[in-house]
């Protein structure tokens, strides 16, 4: 094969490919579009799924035993509880899932801490006005703080998932409908 040839069927790096190799950057480095799938699959998701699970999964247990027993202090504990159990749960249950070898999902120790986190976070902001000794006041700023929750969990779908941020919220609402619904009726049940 001549020179000409040759030099036809090699493939040429582009400019930006040269000066890359000229400057001694990696060249498996991620792309743009793939950087970002990347930081949405290891970091984004991960909190976003903890933040959700603990919003809406500790909310039974909290507002039941707050309707049962119309103290705030016990609800306070009973939502602190949870938060902490079910953050530990998710942080394993996520870290465990996979190595993050064959999906790309990154480490599965700092998946696990984020979810574990998201989760805590999630669980403890509508466990907080507990603390407040007057049951329709802790009760009432609990609501606001759980209609909060919402809010800025259909944001973040929006912010880095680009969904519709009504769609979102819906979609979120009705989870924590269903949940407070069957949590009022326990604890209106329990307290008889």
């Amino acid at each position: 094969m001549n020179a000409v040839a040759s030099a036809r069927t090699k493939p040429h790096p582009t400019n930006t490919q040269a000066a890359a190799l000229r400057a001694g950057v990696r060249r498996d480095l991620p792309k743009p579009g793939e950087a970002r799938s990347s930081f949405l699959l290891t970091r984004v998701q991960p909190a976003l799924s903890g933040l959700m699970d603990g919003s809406l999964s500790t909310l039974a247990p909290i507002f039941a035993v707050a309707l049962a027993t119309h103290r705030p202090l016990t609800a306070f504990f009973t939502g602190a509880a949870t938060a902490l159990g079910a953050g530990v749960s998710m942080a394993f249950s996520e870290g465990l899932s996979d190595t993050g070898d064959l999906t790309g999902r990154g480490s599965p120790v700092l998946r696990g801490a984020i979810t574990g986190g998201g989760t805590f976070a999630g669980g403890i902001f509508h466990t907080l006005p507990f603390l407040i000794p007057g049951y329709g006041a802790a009760i009432s700023i609990a609501i606001a703080v759980v209609a909060s929750e919402l809010l800025v969990l259909a944001w973040l779908r929006r912010r880095f998932f680009h969904t519709s941020f009504a769609r979102s919220f819906l979609a979120i609402t009705v989870g924590g409908a269903i949940i407070a619904a069957l949590s009022s009726a326990l604890g209106i049940a329990a307290g008889g």
